[in-house]
Formats: structure tokens, C-alpha cells, sequence
């Protein structure tokens, strides 16, 4: 393979072609749109605060996100997080292959696992066949920082855009023994120019899709131009299926970079309101999903850029979606508003969705703050505490049947 790239034919109109997989409902590849990721910093193991940074990524606009999975109490944390998470959730493993299987028993959606660091065929293999088994799909994640030491050799001794293709392509030859397909591809590296060419590299040997992203690119503002650059160049090119920009910051930062570049690469186009919502677990009191398809509708092609919630339950709803503009969350019967995380007001649950666009429409012309101020906001917690305590009397504390999926990690760890 010649170390010059080769002049790249397609374009934002034209990308280039690739087979398409889903992770959990996000399509990745095949002509979808591209996805936003980003990657928790909380311990997995801490469920409130992972999930409290799953939803503020969502609100962001983050599609899919990645938790760490490298401890038993990790994957026991994803077991009760994944069921309350509004967008699907990747484990990511290093060096633990057990890891992966017991990621998979908590119900991940898919895994990110490192060449570099899982090197057994055997171990690569039984992830491979396992994920196959529950429809599950793999990142196969190079990294210049972590590349297996036999071929750090097999190039002089440093990191070349060919020693991390061939990685990736021994990878995928061991997936192929098993019968897997469900992959797609990074080879990052913190050098751009680097990490460029191994994805041009790897785009004229594979169509499996790419996740793009220039890996440790370090703090803001100079991170956010690193990344920029090496993304950004390929997705001009029509390379890449879904990006991830890799900052030394809040991870809300990442989740915003990477929309506002494929909003302003004309890429993805932007919501007059994003809606999220939660995946309607075991405590929802309500259809969340009919709801949310009314909002959207009742939404229409009003100019409101706004982040709406909608929530299944009261019990968790206004902490999960505290980042969203507004939000609206069930509870015995009735629909718990709430603005930044905050409870404002209490409304019949069949005037719900009237309810998110009258607020919504206030927000817009008049600001959150303001939306606050002309409510006895008191009152409206009150009101959400005892609905709370309520369900959690009726329901208990595990209606997600978490502590099930532990017992089976448990077992298999």
C-alpha cells in the first residue's frame, strides 16, 4: 500500500459507500446521517451521575454514547443505566475481554474494543461470537498511542497510517473466522496529518463504515482546532460515518463541537426543537413514545431552537434531563414541567403536550429565566415530591429488574 494517498473521488454530495449497522436504533453507515458521539468521564459504577451526563450529552446532541466498562461494578452500573439511557450506550473495554462478555450480559448496545490492547485470537473471538449471537456491533478501535507492539516493529519503530490499517484489517480477519460483520473502523491518532492518511488508507480497503477522530487532542481552544482539522478534511473528502471529538474538557463540549461541524458542513440540519426522551423503562407512566411523536407533531415548523424533554417517570425524569430547556415528566397521572432540571408547574396528563409548546413558545420569546420568575416554583416541587414518594412506594426501587442482569454479570465474571 503506498504511503501517498491516492486522489479521493467523493464529496458531501457523493460520500463514500459503505455497509450500514445499527447501533441499537442509530444507523451508522450505508447513507445515514452522521452520528455524534462522546464518552461519559463519570465511574460507570456511579449511575445517577453517568446518567446525568448521558442526558446533558443527548441535549447536546450527542447520538450515541460510550461508557468506560473495565471493572464488574462498571457493567453492574450499566445493567441499571442502560434502561433509563435516551440514546444507545457502547462499552468501551481495554485489556479485560470478560469485560466485554460482561458488558454484553448488562445490555450494551454495542463495544469499542482495542487491537492494541486485547491481542489473544481466542479472547477477540469469543467477544466476536458472542456479539453476533445478541445482534450486537464492535468498533474495532486502533490507536497510534496503544498499537501492538509487533507491528510497532514490523514499520522502524514508530507509528505509521500502514501499521494501524493492517491492525484494524487483522482484526477484522479474526471477526471473519466467527462469521461477524457488524464493525466499523477508527484509526486515530493525535498526530492530524497521521491520522488523515490512515483513514484515507483504510477507506480504499474496507467498506465497513469509519468513526472518525483525532484521538488525546487536548484541551480548548487548541484541541477543538486539532480535531477540527483532522475531521473536518475527511468528511470533505466523504469519508466518515460518525465522529467523535476527543477533548480535554467537559464532554458536553465534545457533543456540541461535533453538531455545530456537521451543521455547518452542511451535514445534519438543525432541529427547530430537539426532542429527547427517555427509552420508556419499567417506571414510565405513561406511553413515552406516543407522547414525544405528539409533541412533535403539535411542534410542527415552529422556529423554536429549543431541547424539549420527555420523560416517563417523575422519579428520575427532571434530574436526567436538567440540561434541556424544558421538560415535562409523568406521574400519577398527571405531567410535571420542568425548565434547566427545575419543577415549575403540574398539568393534567392529557395536556401535556399543549402544555411543552405553550412553555416552549414562552422560553423562546421571553427566556428560561423569565419562564421561572411567573411560577411559584415551591409549589411545583411539592408537587413532583409527592408524586415521587407515591411511585416509589407502589413500584420499589427496581422496576428495570437491574438487579437480575447483575446477578447473571456475577455469575460469569
Amino acid at each position: 500500500m503506498s504511503s501517498e494517498s491516492s486522489t479521493v473521488p467523493w464529496s458531501l454530495t457523493q460520500r463514500r459507500p459503505s455497509r450500514q449497522i445499527m447501533v441499537g436504533k442509530v444507523p451508522v453507515g450505508g447513507g445515514a446521517p452522521i452520528s455524534v458521539q462522546s464518552m461519559t468521564i463519570t465511574k460507570t459504577a456511579d449511575v445517577e451521575g453517568t446518567l446525568q451526563q448521558i442526558y446533558a450529552l443527548a441535549a447536546a446532541g450527542c447520538d450515541i454514547i460510550r461508557c468506560t466498562c473495565n471493572e464488574i461494578e462498571a457493567a453492574e452500573g450499566l445493567a441499571q443505566i442502560i434502561p433509563r439511557s435516551p440514546v444507545p450506550i457502547i462499552a468501551d473495554i481495554h485489556h479485560q475481554y470478560k469485560m466485554a462478555l460482561a458488558a454484553m450480559e448488562a445490555g450494551v448496545h454495542g463495544l469499542r474494543l482495542n487491537p492494541g490492547n486485547i491481542r489473544r485470537p481466542e479472547h477477540i473471538k469469543a467477544v466476536a461470537s458472542e456479539a453476533r449471537d445478541r445482534g450486537i456491533s464492535i468498533r474495532i478501535g486502533v490507536n497510534g498511542g496503544s498499537l501492538d507492539p509487533e507491528l510497532y516493529d514490523k514499520y522502524g519503530g514508530k507509528v505509521t497510517a500502514e501499521a494501524m490499517v493492517e491492525s484494524a484489517l487483522r482484526e477484522i480477519a479474526y471477526f471473519d473466522e466467527v462469521g461477524f460483520d457488524q464493525i466499523k473502523i477508527s484509526v486515530k491518532a493525535s498526530n492530524v496529518p497521521l491520522m488523515v492518511e490512515a483513514y484515507r488508507q483504510l477507506s480504499e480497503v474496507t467498506d465497513h463504515p469509519l468513526h472518525l477522530g483525532v484521538t488525546e487532542a487536548g484541551p480548548l481552544p487548541n484541541g477543538l482546532l486539532k480535531a477540527t482539522a483532522g475531521i473536518a478534511a475527511l468528511l470533505l473528502e466523504g469519508i466518515g460515518d460518525t465522529i467523535r471529538y476527543s477533548l480535554t474538557a467537559d464532554p458536553v463540549e465534545e457533543a456540541r463541537a461535533g453538531r455545530q461541524l456537521l451543521e455547518a458542513l452542511g451535514l445534519r440540519e438543525r432541529k427547530n426543537v430537539d426532542l429527547i426522551a427517555c427509552p420508556s423503562c419499567g417506571r414510565a407512566e405513561i406511553d413515552v413514545i406516543d407522547v414525544a411523536n405528539r409533541a412533535m407533531l403539535a411542534f410542527g415548523e415552529r422556529k423554536i431552537p429549543l431541547q424539549v424533554a420527555v420523560m416517563g417517570c417523575v422519579v428520575n425524569g427532571p434530574g436526567e434531563a436538567r440540561e434541556a430547556d424544558l421538560g415535562i415528566a409523568a406521574g400519577n397521572k398527571r405531567g410535571h414541567l420542568f425548565v434547566k432540571g427545575r419543577n415549575v408547574a403540574v398539568v393534567p396528563e392529557s395536556e401535556m403536550v399543549e402544555a411543552l409548546v405553550e412553555w416552549a413558545e414562552f422560553i423562546h420569546e421571553h427566556g428560561a429565566e423569565a419562564a421561572i420568575a411567573r411560577v411559584d416554583t415551591k409549589k411545583a416541587e411539592r408537587e413532583a415530591a409527592k408524586d415521587r414518594s407515591m411511585l416509589l412506594n407502589a413500584q420499589g426501587d427496581d422496576v428495570n429488574r437491574s438487579n437480575e442482569r447483575i446477578v447473571e454479570i456475577r455469575k460469569k465474571s
